[in-house]
């Protein structure tokens, strides 16, 4: 496997980065919270693009990966910005972000930021505004205390370790909110949850559906896909997924 890349941002954070030469739109895989550019769907997502002769991105936000940083410093936000930065440096022309998890909510935020630049958008288990209607509205009390007290609370994880959520993760994911306010999403939009998903739940998926606005915004619901989604057939519908969206653009 081939070494990655390195990006400075304007914040002096250094991502690290796999990038694919091919036919536009190019194809941006964000991964969800502590994952990083080794996983599953990002290396299959690569290959598979690189069959296809598509330009394809992968990276690490900061604190994530190979990339610089701890991920206790980071945030949605500096997570946000480390997209914006990628995108603007790396890629020419269009581009179709692929979002899973945490990176579905940067998805939004990256087509809420910077609309002219998607030829659409495609979400894996999207978790939109999780730090607050996951996260702190999940909380106890002492929980609550404690994150206020001490700048940092403990969550398991069904998936890996236990997070380390802090007050600032919290404090700035109000910030970047994207289900309080209108969302546009003036391209064609797939979405694809699996009804096995213990992290996020099926009524986010039909929430952001219903929340958000667009010509083209279909939701497909797998019966006992879980929140890998990493599987033979679902990665087949992630690429049927792609497919369709660029094939919806050249209509």
């Amino acid at each position: 496997m081939s070494e990655p890349r390195f990006l400075e941002t304007p914040q002096g954070r250094a991502l690290a980065y796999h990038m694919t030469p091919g036919e536009g739109p190019c194809i941006v895989f964000l991964g969800g919270l502590k994952s990083d550019m080794e996983g599953t769907k990002a290396v299959h997502l690569e290959e598979w693009a690189r069959a296809q002769g598509r330009a394809f991105l992968r990276f690490d936000y900061s604190g994530h990966g190979q990339s610089s940083g701890t991920f206790e410093e980071g945030s949605i936000g500096d997570w946000h910005l480390d997209t914006l930065a990628a995108v603007t440096a790396l890629v020419r022309g269009p581009l179709l972000p692929v979002g899973s998890s945490m990176g579905g909510w940067q998805a939004l935020l990256l087509a809420r930021a910077r609309p002219e630049l998607l030829a659409g958008l495609i979400t894996i288990a999207a978790a939109p505004d999780f730090t607050e209607d996951g996260w702190w509205a999940g909380f106890t009390d002492a929980q609550k205390a404690r994150i206020e007290a001490e700048g940092h609370v403990e969550l398991p994880s069904d998936y890996m370790e236990p997070y380390v959520v802090t007050r600032r993760m919290v404090e700035d994911g109000r910030q970047h909110l994207v289900m309080r306010t209108p969302l546009e999403l003036p391209f064609p939009v797939r979405m694809l949850q699996g009804t096995a998903d213990t992290a996020v739940r099926t009524q986010t998926a039909t929430a952001l559906l219903e929340h958000a606005t667009g010509p083209d915004l279909q939701l497909l619901l797998v019966k006992d896909a879980d929140h890998r989604f990493s599987d033979g057939p679902c990665l087949g519908l992630i690429e049927r997924a792609i497919e369709d969206v660029l094939a919806a653009g050249d209509a």
